[in-house]
């Protein structure tokens, strides 16, 4: 039986016994675009970033570490507008073969093994809508590492490993009217016209989405949204 997150404390709650019992932990959060996955894993990794505060360990005592947490997208592995031009794929960006499955799993495994210096992941740049390489530092004391995206349960192809690298992966859920009106709302924001933001939600994401939902039992628990400040 899935379990049921509700509301932001409780998930925090949990991340923290993960870190007691792990000493490092990557955390995945998937969702269907638009049901505010990247702002959950923003909130969990600030909320870590300088350790596990008191309040939330089962000791009643801080664990303290500087650079406790990182938040490693997994848009951050979306293939460069020119590669997706010459591959006929632009029109569709955000499709599950838009994506460096390889790269992103290679990440998260060197990230799990504990590579030796500093891991250096990409970071997905809104304004250009252009992957950014070598973005965002993964410490070898980095202790929480929260990574979040459409495909983390898929399965297929080099997705299959993904999953294996995740020490929990949780779904956040959303009624699905709510999540389209604000995918078309961050579509406007980022330079699309209002009807075209309409069309895009209805004939490219909502095909991932219903791709991303076929998998959502295999999570080890469910966020409900409409308990989180989002």
């Amino acid at each position: 039986m899935v379990d049921i997150i509700k509301g932001v404390e409780e998930a925090k709650r949990r991340v923290a016994g993960l870190l007691e019992r792990n000493e490092r932990v990557i955390l995945g959060i998937v969702g269907a675009p638009g049901a505010g996955k990247s702002t959950l894993a923003q909130i969990l990794a600030e909320s870590f970033a300088n350790g596990v505060p008191a309040e939330y360990t089962s000791s009643g005592k801080a664990i303290e570490g500087e650079d406790f947490s990182a938040w490693v997208p997994m848009d951050g592995y979306h293939l460069a507008g020119v590669e997706l031009r010459r591959l006929g794929r632009l029109d569709r960006k955000g499709a599950i073969d838009t994506f460096d499955a390889r790269g992103y799993r290679s990440l998260l495994f060197r990230i799990l093994d504990g590579e030796d210096g500093v891991i250096y992941a990409p970071m997905f740049e809104r304004d250009l809508e252009q992957p950014l390489a070598g973005a965002i530092p993964v410490f070898p004391w980095t202790r929480l590492v929260v990574t979040e995206g459409n495909y983390l349960l898929d399965g297929t192809d080099a997705w299959k490993g993904v999953r294996a690298a995740m020490s929990e992966v949780w779904y956040v859920d959303v009624d699905d009217d709510l999540r389209r009106e604000r995918l078309i709302e961050r579509h406007i924001q980022f330079g699309k016209e209002p009807d075209y933001a309409r069309q895009w939600v209805m004939n490219v994401d909502e095909v991932n989405a219903k791709r991303i939902a076929e998998h959502k039992d295999q999570a080890d628990a469910f966020v409900e949204v409409e308990t989180l400040d989002l």
